[in-house]
């Protein structure tokens, strides 16, 4: 049975929850009793050898715990003499021992089914009279690994998963991240190291900060499986969603990954991987959330610690929290000297320019700029997300950058990448074919500049789109055509992104007009300067500030002065403006005589109405 039927035949208990449950409310049961059933599965072949290692152990007052796992062949146990087929044997008490059972595993796995709350659903389920029906459907199905592989296991918990995360939007748009996009990040990720991860033995580490239900780990799994088979993918995560926490905890132990790198809690406040580092990380934080409930540990740590915490470079302010999340990430980069480190983390509009010079916001981007640390910025097309449809761009950080890309950051636009969807899903109308992640990749993957090509006919429609790289040669026009070209990718020197924010000065003056000098201090006898005149620039950093204060200010105000104290250094990286391509309005002929028709029309019209 391949992974979408036995998905499909697992999905078909939502026939017994109809009426008692709303669908939304449907994986709360099918989720936990499909992972319970595969766990059942895979302890069955040595339940009586675990029962008899505990006995004996026991006896000798020993833990039995280390000698239990052993023997289970797992990483987990349960001792409990129950499974889910024994359960049907005693319908008149099927809860307190289906409790029972759970009682029965190991504590990592007793902690999935307590965020699952799985304890509320069986108590429903009993007063519904349903709990015999759903585990006597469950105990009928065989997970067993030799049946269903650990890597089809795993698409078959996605593919309900991703059913219950469609079922709600709430759930999708908070937990759960496009397909498609996390495939796109986890080729961006790798691509540059193919040759290192094709090599035999490989093993690699892999972190997401805010793992939601670890769709994330799992594409990165998948690609790296499908690279080099005999590759190795340790995934670690944290999670402050219960359920989202339970669904990937399970997940991870479907798959026979160790769970204890499954961290619960919030991830900016509790930091459940405290000293650790990473090879690569992948992230989708919220957008645009506040972070007042962990403000003040998050503080603490700031004024504390410093960069020897986790947020050395600043704070951005309290309404959005989502460049804490970056870095939280910086930290725990696999130091260059120990291979390095690099990571995807999709981000708003926001980061890339709020704040200015000096504000928290502006200061961690003039770390990472100053640091060599931006590798590349992404624009997504917009309406890509369940729950939101804004402008949405994925940073690639890395500590390891290639020779070609030192000193620069390349930018994409890949807004123009989609594709419509059948079906809308809340804020989700467009998708990323594999052939938009393939072009994406490419762009990337070439760290060159590229524009594209719309060829435009006579008729003004548009019949190509082509990549034209630096260098080459764009395609022809058809005849009575054009060839419209648009910036596609682009490098710039980090250096490009700043500025200094200078103050511009201009005297006080009395009412007739004289200067107002100061009368004491090291200013006496200098011209005062008038607040309400007070002025700021900003300068580029790749511009002298004295050139350019004669050029813009002295022409226009030939008594103004900087004030030298106040200058400040400042970074942010309009995307936008990096790709506006100047549209020149139609010929004003063109406009009237469309004018024109307009007005004639709407005159025969009004005298057929007087006729």
């Amino acid at each position: 049975m391949n992974h979408q039927a036995l998905s499909a035949f697992i999905w078909s208990v939502a026939d017994l929850l109809r009426g008692d449950y709303k669908p939304a409310d449907y994986g709360s049961v099918i989720l936990p009793f499909t992972v319970l059933r595969r766990l059942d599965c895979v302890l069955a072949p040595t339940k009586a050898e675990v029962l008899a290692e505990m006995e004996q152990r026991e006896k000798a007052g020993l833990n039995p715990e280390p000698f239990l796992r052993r023997k289970s062949g797992a990483s987990f146990f349960n001792t409990s003499t129950m499974d889910l087929q024994k359960l049907l044997g005693d319908p008149d008490n099927i809860a307190s021992n289906l409790t029972a059972y759970l009682q029965g595993f190991s504590a990592e796995v007793r902690d999935i089914f307590e965020k699952f709350e799985f304890h509320n659903q069986i108590d429903k389920l009993a007063r519904a009279k349903l709990l015999f029906l759903v585990t006597e459907k469950f105990a009928g199905i065989d997970l067993h690994p030799d049946k269903v592989p650990n890597s089809q296991m795993g698409l078959v918990f996605e593919e309900l998963i991703r059913k219950f995360a469609e079922a709600s939007n709430e759930t999708a748009g908070d937990h759960f991240t496009p397909r498609e996009v996390i495939s796109l990040m986890v080729n961006l990720l790798f691509v540059e190291d193919d040759d290192v991860l094709s090599k035999p033995g490989v093993v690699r580490t892999i972190y997401d900060p805010t793992a939601g239900t670890g769709g994330m780990l799992s594409v990165a799994e998948e690609h790296l499986a499908d690279l080099n088979p005999a590759a190795r993918l340790t995934m670690s995560g944290q999670e402050l969603n219960p359920e989202s926490y339970a669904i990937c905890k399970a997940d991870m132990l479907i798959k026979g990954q160790d769970v204890t790198n499954i961290a619960f809690g919030n991830t900016l406040s509790d930091d459940g991987h405290a000293g650790a580092t990473f090879d690569y990380m992948l992230a989708n934080p919220p957008f645009g959330v506040e972070w007042k409930k962990v403000e003040k540990e998050v503080r603490r740590e700031h004024e504390q610690q410093g960069f020897n915490g986790r947020f050395g470079p600043g704070l951005p302010r309290v309404s959005d929290g989502s460049l804490l999340f970056l870095m939280h990430m910086l930290s725990k980069m696999r130091p260059a000297a120990e291979g390095g480190c690099r990571f995807g983390i999709v981000l708003n509009g926001s980061p890339l320019f709020t704040g200015g010079a000096g504000s928290g916001e502006s200061e961690i981007r003039r770390y990472m700029l100053e640091n060599d640390l931006v590798e590349a910025i992404i624009a997504l097309p917009t309406d890509m997300f369940y729950n939101t449809g804004i402008a949405t761009y994925v940073w690639i950080v890395s500590n390891r950058k290639p020779a070609n890309r030192k000193g620069q950051v390349q930018m994409i636009d890949g807004s123009g990448f989609w594709q419509k969807m059948r079906k809308s899903l809340g804020s989700k109308r467009k998708e990323l074919s594999a052939e938009h992640i393939g072009q994406i990749t490419q762009l990337f993957g070439r760290a060159e500049e590229a524009e594209i090509a719309a060829v435009i006919d006579a008729d003004g429609k548009e019949v190509a789109r082509e990549i034209v790289w630096a260098g080459e040669k764009a395609p022809e026009a058809p005849e009575g055509g054009k060839v419209k070209l648009a910036p596609l990718a682009r490098l710039f020197a980090n250096s490009a992104f700043g500025y200094r924010t200078i103050t511009v000065e201009r005297p006080q003056r009395d009412e007739n007009g004289k200067l107002v000098l100061a009368q004491r201090g090291k200013a006496k006898g200098k011209p005062q300067p008038d607040s309400a005149l007070r002025d700021t620039e900003n300068v580029p950093l790749d511009e002298g500030v004295d050139a350019y204060f004669a050029r813009e200010v002295l022409p226009h105000a030939e008594d103004a002065w900087i004030d030298e104290s106040k200058t400040k250094v400042g970074y942010e990286i309009p995307f936008s403006r990096q790709f506006y391509v100047f549209e020149p309005p139609r010929p004003l002929e063109e406009i009237d005589a469309d004018l024109k028709q307009a007005t004639d029309r709407i005159m025969a019209m009004i005298e057929e109405l007087a006729a």
